[in-house]
């Protein structure tokens, strides 16, 4: 077996049997974040465009899907839909208006779209301001499955974070994956060679919005609410924290990140209080300076070295 599908078989296994070893609802957290810092890794480590915006698309879709879901009683399917899909919607729009930048540019066009989300949030009715989206039911998966068992939230959850992954893998090893890596490497070749970058550049903007999109609307239905703090743009700054400490440009880089970042705030928190913030910012100064290519950049840099040693 090839080290890669070991890896995946074992990831599997984990998550098969991880909710009776571990808090599901932590490791419910942690699903929902590594598929936002997947989605961004998306992004980031295979076309080469920094977002500090993509808090917006996650912070939708929960509000969406909340809302749906308490006020219009749709059930839970079809919430998380209606929530992912108002992100792929707004990041249409969004990445329309931004993909007519470059480098920081982009990123703080993205930054202020996302913060015009924000105080929209802040200000409009369904959101209930500063006291959030309160109370989300559950419900019923398919009107037969009781999603308020922790145990059956958390394998739907977990199906949703495989798809979703099996979603990008696909997309990153075809051809167009292909592109978009060639777009991060040298964009000027890619046009030359004929290839309308800014219709790739907006499709993965796109795609990418509508995964973070549907992490945001998975994790409202987890904790039963949305608040502010998806759309912050903190929540920005923790996703590319996430994607940099695992290794961006890498498939499990952006999980490990994740499950790096949530435990440590789980665990921290009620010891540390605010002092997290910087104990995250500690750890990211850490990775940028120490090692770049991340958690699983550096594992898999390591394990090629000891395979050509053994040649």
């Amino acid at each position: 077996m090839k080290p890669s599908s070991a890896g995946y078989f074992a990831l599997l296994v984990f998550g098969l049997i991880a909710p009776f070893i571990i808090y599901p609802v932590l490791m419910m957290k942690i699903l929902c974040f590594a598929l936002f810092a997947c989605a961004f890794n998306l992004l980031l480590g295979y076309t080469g465009l920094l977002s500090f915006g993509h808090a917006a698309f996650f912070g939708t879709a929960a509000y969406v899907a909340g809302h749906a879901i308490k006020v219009w009683s749709l059930p839970p399917e079809l919430g998380l839909l209606a929530g992912t899909l108002a992100a792929a919607l707004l990041g249409w729009v969004f990445g329309s208006l931004a993909i007519r930048r470059q480098g920081i540019y982009f990123a703080m066009v993205t930054l202020a779209l996302a913060q015009m989300m924000y105080f929209f949030f802040l200000q409009a009715s369904f959101t209930h301001g500063e006291d959030g989206l309160q109370g989300v039911p559950r419900g019923s998966l398919l009107g037969v499955i009781d999603l308020a068992d922790d145990i059956n939230l958390y394998y739907f959850v977990l199906a949703i974070f495989i798809a979703a992954f099996c979603l990008i893998h696909r997309t990153i090893h075809s051809p167009f994956g292909q592109i978009l890596k060639a777009i991060r490497e040298n964009e000027a070749r890619v046009i030359s060679l004929g290839y309308d970058v800014a219709k790739y550049k907006l499709l993965c903007f796109v795609l990418s919005a509508t995964l973070a999109g549907l992490a945001g609307a998975t994790k409202m239905l987890v904790f039963k609410f949305a608040t502010l703090t998806d759309a912050h743009w903190h929540a920005s700054g923790e996703v590319v924290l996430m994607t940099i400490l695992g290794g961006m440009g890498t498939v499990f880089g952006p999980l490990a990140g994740a499950a790096v970042i949530v435990a440590l705030q789980n665990e921290l928190a009620d010891k540390v209080g605010s002092l997290v913030t910087v104990i995250m910012g500690s750890i990211f100064v850490i990775c940028v300076l120490a090692f770049r290519r991340g958690i699983v950049g550096e594992m898999t840099a390591l394990y090629q070295r000891l395979a050509r040693n053994k040649a």
